[in-house]
């Protein structure tokens, strides 16, 4: 009688949990003793996100620029979404093709919006994408967390809405409107971390909130450092270094490729 075929070999990380928590340690640490009145003039408000102090970034480094399409960020899902859609949700707009012969109107982008419980609260149509942007812009308060655009319209948003806007990482992010999906899509992007691949090798990911516990930050990080190098071409084999950082503090090496 033959034995039975043997058990596949388990996945073994290329992720230290140690160096992980070592740096998240010391990041909030020195966040911690920022924040102390004693020891700064200018306390860290924890609770401020306006210019994103409140987060943790993972910075990585690859050997090579991949060569991948970066109309749209990288989604890696995220075991603790930096989101929350049912108890505080978001501003999120969606800019449409009104130009197009096929166009979706913003009626009909309302109602579906509206019927299927879409997480979208604003609608702008791309003719009139600068007035609406600036009127909102106006609107004191009010701070849109994503921008969503129909496929057909990436090629041409860059120029519409100018370099600033896409420095502050706003660049509108593609949804497939032909498909009947809408909420699914938008809830996929809202629950990820967004991994905005450049033409250079380094790139920088918000992965956590600040306010989290530190076992929920470092399940973040752990998430995105394998969905990173899940995700390119090489895998890890392409991947240098991982760093964590705070907004204002230096970057600690969780990873370094050997």
């Amino acid at each position: 009688m033959s034995s039975p075929a043997a058990p596949p070999p388990l996945y073994h990380s290329k992720i230290d949990a140690k160096n992980v928590n070592r740096a998240l340690k010391s990041l909030l640490k020195w966040r911690d003793s920022k924040s102390n009145p004693q020891n700064s003039s200018e306390p860290l408000d924890n609770n401020n996100n306006s210019d994103d102090g409140g987060f943790v970034y993972l910075v990585v480094t690859l050997k090579k620029p991949p060569q991948i399409d970066r109309t749209n960020p990288i989604t890696i899902p995220l075991p603790h979404p930096l989101i929350d859609l049912i108890d505080s949700p978001p501003e999120l707009c969606l800019i449409i093709d009104d130009k197009h012969k096929n166009k979706i109107t913003k009626e009909t982008a309302l109602k579906k919006i509206e019927a299927d419980n879409v997480p979208i609260t604003t609608v702008i149509k791309v003719s009139k994408l600068k007035a609406e942007l600036k009127k909102l812009e106006a609107e004191e308060g009010r701070r849109h967390e994503l921008f969503f655009a129909e496929r057909r319209l990436m090629p041409i948003l860059p120029k519409l809405l100018g370099r600033e806007f896409v420095k502050r990482k706003k660049s509108p992010i593609a949804i497939n409107l032909r498909s009947g999906n809408w909420k699914e899509q938008v809830e996929r992007v809202c629950e990820s971390a967004l991994v905005y691949v450049g033409t250079g090798t380094c790139s920088v990911v918000k992965v956590a909130k600040l306010s989290m516990g530190r076992k929920e930050i470092a399940e973040n990080v752990v998430a995105v450092m394998e969905g990173i190098a899940g995700s390119i071409p090489g895998k890890w084999r392409n991947v240098k270094l991982f760093h964590l950082k705070l907004l204002e503090s230096l970057a600690l090496p969780v990873y370094e490729s050997v």
